[in-house]
This record gives structure tokens, C-alpha cells and sequence, in this order.
């Protein structure tokens, strides 16, 4: 008895040191690059510095103190016009792992050893950096490499083609860095290096310790690998914050995982933008979509306490991937959004396409080819103060190739039949405004509907039909496309090849066109 009596005050004597124990630092102005406060060298007032639930503000001095944590990542949020200095891989240095204990040592992948106590100064180096205003965000959905092949079909396929790209600010992968094999994250960091920019990543759902039997532990080897998995930072007038909504073990049944948020990350996002002026921009970034339909499902009440957290702030933007597909995501007061304006979440196209699926290009890496037939590639989020427009890149394709046309090689005149033009507009969203035109003629508007693109049907097809092997593994089974347009193919027309053009114009006025042909025969 007396045993337990004196283990218990010992526990109550770490918990109360813990109460009252504070990290303390600065924040300051590294103008030598050395990482190191010199004599010379000023603190940065008004930086915010969390533990991924407080945020507090550093003073004139660039002093901040927070309440120490058994285990935490401590990290400082990136003002607009400064930039922590990065590591060889491109990764900001902008955060100190805490894990006086280190992480669970019976994991199948390693998370971080023990740190031991918390040094006397946490301290946060930062450099000027010339920001505008208006600036590109190179975005990547799902790497996902299972194999170090598909991390050579990854940086051959989508990051040779933007390596040392001008004019982007940084570049941000949206989860699934990898597939399950946490050993692939060092790979998966050498290939994005390349690209030459400074690199933020989130976490995703193939990204987390299988092994852990409570939520924060998922996180422990995405952690050591790359900082905190929740954080914010700014660059310009944009505020971003970065998020895991994997909830794992799910709590339903303790077995996969919910899309959805804990309560401290619920804290630190509203003790963060207490500190956001209500002009920015803000963008969330996270792996799974705030959808709930089909086999995608994100807790709601979650959801609307994120919405109720941003309800003060006109100008917001979601960014997702996940899916495997494209598709633009409206959020209205139906699904607890508490503005007039509906909340945009971009679900963004992945660089793994269709887990490198699909028949072997000239370079011998996978078409890759989405279920709803957006072929893989990246996209380009274009920031101009507190407004945002996004391009999407098919890889390997020019930059205006935004349409996949389907049209029936051959039709018979003058006989009626279920022959259609098909618009596969990659971009493209309910609503939009999609035409055709035959033979220059007058611009005629297009049916949106629903339903698997036949150009990818004519995919699947090819290796259903085929009586030798293709190169490369079958795709997947055809998803319904959100972005198709379609038109009976005209056939009381003389006889002969007619030309057939389709323009789209996207959400942001920006218009595309795409061209083919079909014969009439008499």
C-alpha cells in the first residue's frame, strides 16, 4: 500500500512539474546564417510559436514561452517576409522534436529517439525574404510509391518535368508520400529535392504508423521524418494550415481510419487564427476530402466545427487528394458552411495518377491514367493577394491540353443513333460553361452529365481485348467523372471528315479549347 501511495505521488509530482515547467526562447533575425544568436543579431517580435495546441506571440525581444508537454513538437509559424533556413533536402528547419521518451520502440518503422530534456533556449532562426503578394504554389497529390520503381516512375514521370521550375514560391505534396513502406519517405525526399524549391508536406492516410494503438501515435515516424504533422505558416497574404484528418485507429470499431479531427487539433487551429487578420487568404491543406458520400467519410461534427472556426473569414480555399480523382467540391450552408459563398475544397489530381497503372510511355514509366479519366500530372495554385485561381498540368502534355475529347471515328448519314461527343474537362465542375462547334460553325452548349469517360472505358478495354500482354499493370475499375460534357454527334451532315471543336471556361473565366474529327459515311 504504502508502495502505491509514494508511486502515485510520484506521478503527481510529474504531472505538477509538467504544469508548471515552460519552454522558453526567441525568435530572431539570423543575418549571418549560422543558425546561432549573436550578439548583434535582434529578436523578431509578433511570431507566433505553438506546441500544436497554444499559439502564442513572441515580444519586442522575440521572446515566447510556452507550457512544456510530456510529448510534443514545438514549432515556430512562419511569418510573411521571412524564410527558416533550410535543410539539405529543402525542408525548413522550423520546429524541435520534444520526446524525452522518444517514440514507441516496438514499431515496425522507427519514429524519433529520446530527446531528453528541453534545452534552457529553444530558439528559431529566421532570414529575410522578398515576398509578393501574388505568387505560384506547385501542388502534388499523392506520390504514393509502394516500391523504389514507382519512386523512379514518380521523379521520371512528374518531378523531371518541373525540376528547377521559376516563378513558385514553394511546393506542397497533399498526403500519401508514400505507400504503407515508411522506409520510402528518405527516397521519396531525395526525388522532391530535386525540384530545387523549399518543400511542406502533409500527411497521409499510407503515411502513418499502423502500429499505433491512439491517434497522436500514428503520426510518430511521419514526425521524425518531417516535423510536426499539424502547423501553419504565411507567405504573402496568404495564411496556410496544414493538417492530419486521418483519425486512427478509427474509434467506431478500431479497425482503418475516419476522416476527421482531434479536439486539440480543433484548439490549435482556433488559437491560431485568433492571431489571422480576417483580410487573408486561408487554405487548408489536408489528405482526405470533407466529403460525405460514397465510400469517402469525414466525421461531421468535425467538420462543422471547423466551419464555425472560419465562418469570420470571406476568403478560404480546401486543398485535398486522396481519391485518385479530380474534382472541385463545393461546400454550402446544407453541409454547416455558415457564409452565402460556398466553401471551395480542390480535390486534387494525383502524380501517382492511377497507382502507376496503365501501358508504359517512350520513357517506360505508367500512363497512369485516373478512374475518371484525368490523366496524372500536378497543378499550380495561383495566389494574387486574398484571390486564388488553380491550374491543372496533365505531365508530359503542354500546358493548354486540358480536355479529352471522345468522338466516334465513323457514323452513318442521316441515321440516328446513340453516337455522342464526349468533353472529358479535367477542371471542369457542375455549372461550367462547355460548347461544341462542327466545321466553324455557330458554338452550341454541351450536357453535363455523370458517368465513366469512355476514352478511359477505351483503356480498360484494350487490356480486357488485348491476346498478348500489355507492358504495365491493368487500371482500375472507371469511376464516375465529375467533369463531363456530352452532345448526340450531328449526322444529317453531307458526307465526308467534319471537324468538331470544344471550348470550356473554367470558374476563373480562363477558356480552353480541343479539336477532332469524325467522318460521315453515305
Amino acid at each position: 500500500m504504502k508502495r502505491k501511495f509514494l508511486t502515485a505521488c510520484a506521478a503527481l509530482t510529474l504531472i505538477s512539474a509538467l504544469a508548471n515547467a515552460q519552454v522558453k526562447g526567441r525568435v530572431f533575425e539570423d543575418v549571418n546564417g549560422n543558425g546561432k544568436i549573436d550578439r548583434k543579431e535582434k529578436g523578431i517580435a509578433g511570431v507566433n510559436v505553438s506546441n500544436g495546441i497554444e499559439v502564442v506571440t513572441t515580444d519586442a525581444q522575440g521572446a515566447y514561452e510556452l507550457p512544456e508537454r510530456a510529448s510534443q513538437v514545438i514549432f515556430a509559424i512562419k511569418p510573411a517576409g521571412y524564410q527558416f533556413a533550410l535543410d539539405s533536402n529543402n525542408l525548413a528547419k522550423s520546429y524541435y522534436i520534444h520526446k524525452p521518451a522518444g517514440s514507441p520502440a516496438d514499431f515496425k518503422y522507427k519514429g524519433s529517439a529520446p530527446t531528453g530534456d528541453l534545452p534552457a533556449q529553444l530558439n528559431f532562426a529566421l532570414r529575410r525574404q522578398a515576398e509578393n503578394d501574388n505568387f505560384r504554389v506547385l501542388v502534388f497529390g499523392d506520390p504514393q510509391p509502394y516500391t523504389l520503381e514507382e519512386i523512379e516512375h514518380f521523379s521520371n514521370g512528374v518531378v523531371s518535368e518541373v525540376t528547377g521550375v521559376k516563378n513558385v514560391a514553394f511546393g506542397l505534396s497533399l498526403g500519401d508520400l508514400v505507400g504503407d513502406n515508411l522506409s520510402l519517405h528518405g527516397p521519396y525526399i531525395q526525388a522532391v529535392k530535386k525540384v530545387g524549391l523549399p518543400w511542406y508536406n502533409v500527411i497521409g492516410n499510407h503515411d502513418m504508423n499502423y502500429d499505433a494503438k491512439e491517434d497522436p501515435e500514428s503520426d510518430e515516424t511521419f514526425e521524425a521524418n518531417f516535423g510536426p504533422a499539424n502547423y501553419a505558416f504565411n507567405y504573402g497574404n496568404a495564411h496556410f494550415i496544414v493538417l492530419d484528418d486521418i483519425i486512427y485507429p478509427d474509434p467506431r470499431d478500431g479497425k482503418g481510419y475516419w476522416g476527421g479531427l482531434r479536439e486539440d487539433q480543433l484548439q490549435f487551429i482556433e488559437n491560431d487564427l485568433k492571431t489571422v487578420p480576417k483580410t487573408k487568404l486561408i487554405v487548408l491543406s489536408f489528405h482526405i476530402p470533407l466529403l460525405n458520400e460514397n465510400d469517402i467519410a469525414f466525421r461531421t461534427e468535425d467538420r462543422n466545427r471547423l466551419f464555425q472556426l472560419l465562418k469570420d473569414y470571406p476568403n478560404t480555399l480546401s486543398l485535398s487528394a486522396h481519391t485518385h480523382l479530380q474534382r472541385q467540391n463545393f461546400y454550402g450552408k446544407e453541409d454547416g458552411w455558415l457564409q452565402e459563398k460556398p466553401h471551395h475544397e480542390y480535390n486534387a489530381g494525383t502524380t501517382s495518377g492511377d497507382w502507376y497503372s496503365g501501358e508504359l510511355n517512350e520513357q517506360g514509366v505508367p500512363a497512369s491514367t485516373m478512374r475518371d479519366g484525368t490523366p496524372k500530372g500536378y497543378a499550380f495554385l495561383n495566389i494574387n493577394g486574398n484571390q486564388y485561381s488553380i491550374d491543372y498540368k496533365v505531365a508530359g502534355k503542354a500546358d493548354n491540353y486540358q480536355i479529352q475529347l471522345s468522338i466516334p471515328k465513323v457514323i452513318e448519314k442521316d441515321r440516328n443513333s446513340s453516337s455522342g461527343i464526349y468533353a472529358n474537362f479535367f477542371m471542369g465542375a457542375k455549372g461550367d460553361k462547355v460548347e461544341y462547334s462542327i466545321d466553324g460553325g455557330a458554338w452550341k452548349p454541351m450536357e453535363y452529365m455523370e458517368a465513366a469517360d469512355p476514352a478511359y472505358l477505351d483503356v480498360l478495354h484494350k487490356f480486357d481485348h488485348t491476346e498478348k500482354l500489355l507492358g504495365g499493370k491493368r487500371p482500375s475499375h472507371a469511376a464516375q467523372s465529375t467533369h463531363l460534357w456530352w452532345v448526340k454527334a450531328p449526322f444529317k451532315l453531307p458526307a465526308g471528315r467534319h471537324e468538331v471543336k470544344v471550348r470550356a471556361t473554367d470558374r476563373y473565366g480562363k477558356t480552353y479549347e480541343q479539336q477532332g474529327f469524325y467522318t460521315i459515311l453515305d
